[in-house]
């Protein structure tokens, strides 16, 4: 069975990591209710995805619905290659670019 983790790290950033899939991204995103809260900017980090399907696009594109509704900012970092892929595929790429994606200085300096 696939798990995955959010986590805070503090400062608006989190980390995701295990797999994020069928399985998984529900309870991913229930937990994100509760870490998000009063949260203006959120950095997600997703270097510690190891596998992902479509439900791990439609996590983040979730996210980005929600982020939007509730007037807040969120930005992917280290965007793992089969979100990517599979975001480049669907058409949505320019989506997750446009909103939530961050462009590496920043990524780096929000670290």
């Amino acid at each position: 069975m696939s798990s995955a983790r959010l986590e805070s790290l503090g400062a608006g950033r989190f980390s995701v990591s295990g797999t994020l899939d069928a399985s998984t991204v529900t309870s991913v995103l229930e937990q994100s209710a509760g870490l998000f809260a009063d949260t203006p900017e959120v950095y997600v980090d997703l270097g510690g995805v190891t596998d992902s399907d479509s439900a791990g696009l439609a996590l983040l594109i979730e996210w980005l619905k929600l982020a939007h509704q509730q007037r807040r900012t969120m930005h992917f970092v280290d965007l793992p290659a089969q979100i990517a892929a599979l975001a480049r595929i669907s058409e949505v790429e320019d989506l997750l670019h446009a909103n939530g994606v961050a462009p590496p200085q920043v990524a780096a300096a929000s670290a």
